[in-house]
């Protein structure tokens, strides 16, 4: 937490007259005030790095008043002194939109009677304050609002008073959401929800002049209260699966990408916060900081706009224009021209002896640069260009550079044909296109530029003429003529600059996070396709010289038989043979080919033999599918560590069988970028495109549910709130002690904390058959039977020593532990019992509550959000081994193959989505080449309105009815039209 002076030092400068700080002067370097404003403003020295980081001296007595080490902090006041924001309370007080009592901070997850309860016993309630690595959280440069920190997070089931917004997708899946959530003044479920007490309150280490949830909310257009929430979950080291399906009251039923785009942003915010504190800090250690700098730097919203305000103070250079006129003592010059225009004689300035005022041009070209750096670096100059460049057409230009033959391919020039003479208005150009274009430009093909129209100069120098850059009193000509040089230096050599790196810098920022997030879509979309069990598979990696690689997998994946076939080296029809005997022999009847090296003639084959009908009496059947990714993967030290001793390229061929069998856990294994479901995924920002889809991953696999007594602990380390570390801890803990019985054995787990089990705990499953097998087999230590603890030391379990550990049947749905409380009220107003979860006489009794009283009056009844609810009815509801993905689209079996030269235009076909990019729709039709089908083709109305969607538009692996448009022959192209979705 800052100190005190600092906070109201910085309330007093921001509240200060306009006048106090002349207009013309700010961000002028004034060494003589240096020593005045370091008894202002003292900048942090660095942000805590670690919770144990002790707090510095000076800061102790600033603190609000502290409580006992076990008692929770309850804010009914604050110290006297601080200054409290009042308009925080609005965005920080996302629980309640009336927020007259300060009471009202302090959320619980019992009822309003228990929480007046627990407030009088608070001396006595054990609550430690969790801290954070990075406190860079909160709102404004004065805004301190407390919070309360308990031990364990509440139950969702309580968490809100009253009813909320009822949806009714299924929550397992991927629904389609809206595009964004439009701002309203109020909380379109009446009342904005309610935060737990174990919140910590919205507070940033790194304090500026704009308020982080506003500004959050006006980025990404979501309500203030939601962005304020998902702050103090993130803050809370909440995952995105556990929040989108336990915390949904909350966020007000956002999706998993729109909490991404969200957490994306604050990510962005915070490193300008961090940037802007490193940058005043090493000014004030120059000597340079003032205190009209000080305030342009803590206004800066962007890093282009912080390097923009800090440009001149960076040591090393030489300075600018102004900076050197400065130094001339030309600085009183200027300000006297714009405050008291009649006393400036501007030959007094002149000195023959001095290089740069020898003349009385010079001194007016100095006084020129001071003024135009001046104009350049006021906020309201700023402001008003910018506002007058959003309503004027700014034009973005491509043409074709000017380089010699030698440094360029032309292979590489004919790529950027389409943008070798390219115009468009900024907001109309595409995101494929500004990226198409930033490659040209890095490649040294294109020349960029953008084209702002001299209407907007014009304007911007009338406004700053008779308005805010007007002198204060009569101007001899010669004096406006120096001022009119002034606006014109400024706006060519500063100001356009400046807008030009703002626009291409936004596009292309927009740009790179359209294209993960289309990357992420098509990721989450490969990842859910329907797996196929119970199926033996020969996978084929297909090759020419070095023959195509065979692995038979049985239905439990394990490796049945690896080979070598030479198909298409002249020994095709004696290969026909062995692989007739390896399908004869294990009963396979699928064939899975790689879209790699050869799958063309590869697939020809396959089809010619089914066609002869020469694996008879076995009906077989073959598709293709993505081996992207597959050879990386067999060369892994996670493959040499499953397969040991198996060739790499056999490895490959099981791998490509396994995708079939079950996508998610093969695809698990191979880095999300060498999938190759991607666009431009080279150019756009790394990080970003890791961590993207990294959460994708971990997302899918949470939604999934892994099977705690089989999963693999690759599969085990993506589920949400566990890593490397502890799924490796859980499948040393279940060999050494036997299978789970209940997810509460998890907390015996070396390494998986309270907050760990809170997070994965919903998305762990215990099979109960599987249960009921293994005790049956071995009733001599069966783990039904009578357990001691034998993790006895410093803490003990809370389980006692020789207690029978049941299995619960809860344990096998979606329901979260801290919810089985509800469930269990739940089932009892149904008149049901946990035997009968999955049933269809469950879902009858179900479906009867529900028309008799609807889900909005049961959920108040149990005190519980709608959301937690509804989560409840569908664990119940479900199957045992439900998996959603069985919803969704199966690979594409097919037996004979079409030639492109077989194609005709109108000709109708069905195929497989292969890849949807920003431009158009890529399907495999069986050609050998995909078609593609154009964006401005995929249209709402073509779309299934009864399939459950994953994403906005069409993903990899939906089979869809196309017309073929158009064909181009020599350059192997095929334009398709999308007829409908299949």
């Amino acid at each position: 937490m800052s100190s005190l002076p600092r906070r109201a030092k910085l309330k007093a400068q921001t509240a200060e007259p306009k006048d106090d700080c002349s207009f013309f002067s700010e961000l002028s370097s004034a060494s003589e005030e240096d020593d005045k404003e370091d008894s202002i403003w003292e900048p942090q020295k660095k942000a805590p790095r670690s919770r144990k980081q002790p707090v510095p001296k000076e800061s102790k007595p600033k603190r609000v008043p502290r409580v006992k080490k076990n008692t929770p902090k309850i804010s009914d006041g604050l110290e006297e002194g601080v200054t409290v924001k009042e308009e925080l309370n609005r965005s920080v007080a996302i629980a309640d939109a009336d927020m007259d009592d300060r009471k009202n901070e302090v959320y619980t997850a019992q009822t309003l009677k228990t929480a007046k309860g627990k407030r009088k016993n608070s001396a006595q309630a054990p609550s430690p304050q969790r801290t954070k690595k990075l406190k860079v959280e909160a709102t404004s440069p004065s805004a301190k609002v407390e919070g309360v920190s308990s031990e364990t997070p509440p139950s969702t089931s309580t968490m809100c008073e009253g009813p909320c917004k009822e949806e009714d997708e299924d929550d397992f899946t991927f629904g389609q959401s809206p595009l964004k959530k439009v701002k309203t003044g109020s909380c379109p479920q009446g009342q904005p929800v309610k935060f737990p007490a174990s919140a910590s309150s919205l507070q940033e280490e790194v304090e500026m002049n704009w308020d982080i949830v506003q500004v959050l909310s006006a980025r990404t257009n979501i309500e203030v209260w939601v962005c304020a929430n998902i702050i103090r979950l993130f803050n809370d080291d909440n995952t995105i699966p556990f929040i989108v399906r336990y915390r949904r009251e909350l966020i007000n039923n956002l999706d998993a990408d729109s909490l991404r785009e969200v957490q994306q942003t604050l990510e962005e915010l915070r490193a300008i916060a961090k940037k802007v504190h490193s940058t005043i800090q090493k000014i004030k250690k120059d000597g340079k900081m003032s205190d009209c700098l000080l305030r342009a730097l803590l206004n800066c919203r962007s890093f282009e706009e912080l390097e923009h305000v800090s440009a001149p103070y960076k040591t090393g250079s030489k300075g600018t224009k102004a900076q050197r006129a400065k130094q001339l003592g030309l600085e009183g010059a200027a300000r006297t021209l714009l405050e008291n225009p009649g006393q400036l004689n501007l030959l007094s300035y002149v000195n023959a002896n001095v290089k740069g005022l020898s003349a009385l041009q010079d001194v007016e070209t100095g006084v020129q640069h001071i003024l135009a750096d001046m104009i350049a670096k006021d906020k309201d100059t700023l402001d008003f260009i910018r506002k007058l460049c959003q309503n004027r057409p700014i034009c973005i230009q491509s043409s074709l550079a000017k380089v010699s033959s030698k440094k360029v391919n032309e292979k590489d020039v004919d790529k950027f044909q389409l943008y070798q003479n390219f115009s468009c208005y900024i907001r109309n150009i595409h995101h494929h296109q500004i990226l198409a274009i930033n490659r040209g430009e890095n490649l040294k093909i294109l020349t960029v530029k953008v084209n702002i129209p001299d209407g907007v100069k014009n304007e911007f120098c009338r406004w700053c003429i008779q308005n805010r850059w007007r002198p204060r009193g009569f101007a001899r000509p010669e004096l406006m003529k120096v001022l009119h040089n002034s606006l014109d230096d400024s706006f060519k050599r500063l100001i356009y600059p400046l807008l030009c790196r703002e626009f291409r810098a936004k596009l292309t920022s927009d740009a790179e996070k359209e294209s993960v997030m289309m990357f992420g879509r098509n990721l989450r979309q490969l990842l859910l396709t329907s797996p196929v069990p119970g199926r033996t598979l020969m996978g084929v990696d297909p090759g020419y010289k070095h023959g195509c690689k065979l692995a038979i997998i049985s239905p439990t994946s394990q490796i049945l038989h690896t080979d070598v076939v030479y198909l298409h080296s002249g020994q095709g029809f004696r290969e026909a043979e062995k692989i007739k005997q390896l399908l004869l022999n294990f009963n396979c009847s699928t064939v899975v080919i790689g879209n790699g090296t050869a799958c063309r003639e590869t697939e020809a084959y396959f089809a010619d033999l089914i066609t002869k009908n020469y694996f008879a009496p076995l009906d077989v059947v073959y598709c293709i599918v993505s081996e992207a990714g597959a050879s990386i993967y067999s060369v892994s030290p996670e493959a040499n560590k499953e397969m040991p001793g198996l060739d790499p390229n056999l490895r490959s061929a099981v791998s490509i069988a396994r995708r079939v069998q079950d996508p998610l856990a093969e695809l698990v294994k191979i880095e999300p970028k060498h999938i190759g479901v991607g666009m431009y995924q080279h150019d756009v920002s790394q990080i970003l495109l890791k961590a993207t889809l990294n959460s994708i991953v971990e997302e899918c696999v949470s939604f999934v549910g892994v099977d705690i007594n089989i999963c693999s602990e690759v599969l085990l380390r993506h589920i949400a709130g566990l890593n490397g570390n502890r799924a490796k801890n859980i499948i040393e803990w279940r060999e050494k002690n036997g299978p789970f019985i209940n997810r509460e054995q998890l907390k015996k787990v070396k390494g998986l904390g309270p907050k760990s089990f809170q997070q994965c705990a919903g998305f762990i499953r215990i099979n109960q058959d599987y249960i009921r097998t293994f005790c049956s087999q071995h009733p001599e230590s069966a783990p039904c039977a009578d357990v001691t603890d034998k993790k006895q030391g410093k803490k003990k379990s809370k389980t006692p020593a020789n207690v029978v550990l049941k299995p619960n049947p809860l344990d096998q749905t979606c329901i979260h532990p801290e919810s089985y409380v509800i469930a269990m009220r739940f089932l009892s107003s149904i008149g049901g019992t946990l035997y009968e979860i999955g049933k269809p006489e469950m879902q009858q009794k179900i479906n009867f509550l529900l028309e008799k009283e609807g889900i909005n009056k049961i959920a108040e009844g149990l005190q519980t959000p709608v959301p937690t609810l509804q989560v409840i009815i569908d664990g119940l509801s479900q199957p045992e081994s439900f998996d959603f993905r069985t919803d969704f689209d199966k690979p594409d079996f097919k037996r004979s193959i079409v030639c492109l030269e077989d194609l005709q235009v109108g000709t109708v076909l069905t195929g497989k989505v292969e890849n949807a990019t920003l431009f158009g729709v890529f399907v495999d039709i069986g050609v050998g080449r995909a078609g593609l089908i154009p964006i401005r083709s995929v249209t709402e109305a073509k779309l299934s309105k009864t399939k459950t969607r994953r994403s906005l538009g069409l993903g990899p692996g939906e089979r869809v009815e196309v017309r073929v448009v158009q064909i181009d022959l020599p350059r192997s192209r095929i334009t398709l039209d999308l007829i409908r979705v299949l």
